[in-house]
């Protein structure tokens, strides 16, 4: 269960008054997510979702808020924060802090369609666009100096060739990324798995939990989404959904010349930063409730077919 801060409808319902979105009709526990408390709020008015914030670096929550207010000013598919009656969005319930956001509608695909892949290259890339105007800033908190940190708590855990891979990939990472690369920057949502997504049949409902936003490379966003949403149970691309995704893409934000040198090596990082970070989940910093650890396994594969496998290039 992913509701560590139970709320009564008494403290919801006295919670709404900030705001002039109607009366609580009912209060709902959303049993998903790995950090927060997360709760369905419907009244009389609109159907709505309430976070409370329980770990995480709390201060930086001013951020999220600027740029879910600048996506949603953009006319972009993401939940605009609700703000109360005085115009401040975010809150504090329970003695924690609190957002309070429209629900989108729709489902996370498991097994995405080529026009759920469209929609979300397409999404991206609009978001891609209008993010370079962002004026707010936070460094990207998984980028390739996390990896250097962090990669040694876990090597001990690992066969020898696993050490190895990880070793000779980062060692790969800071030949290419080590001084300025010159990349595209702007505001990234930075974990744009399908769990992030809502679709109601190929209609993108919205994207979701911006909690990983930052800013940084622009292609770091884009190659998270190609290794989650194009990538086969082996790990090899699947090519159809490749060229969905990127085509979309590509109708939106024109890619540069470094981009395109860069691409398949910023796939691989992306692909070692979420094995690693499973497997720091795994062995070093275990979840402090119930809730299952995603397996390191599925990343791994992806890492060595990103190293082993021809890529497909960025489409002209």
């Amino acid at each position: 269960m992913a509701v560590f801060t139970p709320l009564t409808e008494a403290q919801v319902r006295d919670f709404l008054l900030r705001y002039e979105i109607g009366d609580l009709v009912t209060l709902e526990e959303v049993a998903s997510g790995t950090e927060n408390s997360t709760f369905f709020v419907t009244t009389d008015q609109q159907q709505l979702v309430l976070t409370l914030f329980e770990q995480g670096e709390q201060e930086e929550l001013p951020f999220f808020v600027d740029l879910l207010d600048f996506l949603a000013g953009h006319s972009l598919p993401v939940p605009g924060p609700i703000h109360d009656k005085t115009g401040v969005a975010l809150q504090s319930l329970a003695g924690k802090p609190a957002l309070l956001f429209p629900r989108l509608p729709g489902r996370h695909p498991h097994d995405p369609t080529l026009s759920q892949c469209a929609a979300i290259g397409q999404t991206l890339g609009q978001l891609h666009t209008v993010s370079r105007h962002f004026t707010g800033s936070r460094p990207n908190p998984r980028d390739l100096r996390w990896i250097s940190a962090n990669h040694t708590k876990v090597l001990s855990y690992l066969n020898a060739d696993d050490q190895a891979l990880m070793r000779d990939e980062l060692d790969a990472f800071e030949a290419t990324f080590g001084t300025d690369t010159a990349l595209p920057q702007g505001a990234l949502h930075g974990d744009l798995f399908r769990d992030n997504a809502l679709f109601d049949g190929d209609r993108l409902g919205g994207l979701i939990d911006f909690y990983n936003g930052c800013t940084g490379d622009l292609i770091f966003d884009l190659a998270i989404v190609v290794n989650d949403w194009c990538t086969r149970e082996n790990g090899a691309i699947d090519h159809e959904r490749y060229a969905s995704v990127l085509g979309a893409y590509l109708a939106e934000r024109p890619f540069t010349d470094r981009e395109r040198a860069l691409w398949p090596m910023m796939l691989r990082m992306t692909a070692l930063r979420y094995w690693l970070s499973r497997l720091l989940v795994v062995y070093v910093d275990p979840p402090a409730h119930t809730l299952t650890p995603k397996d390191p396994a599925q990343y791994r594969a992806i890492v060595k077919a990103r190293r082993d496998l021809e890529l497909p290039a960025l489409p002209a």
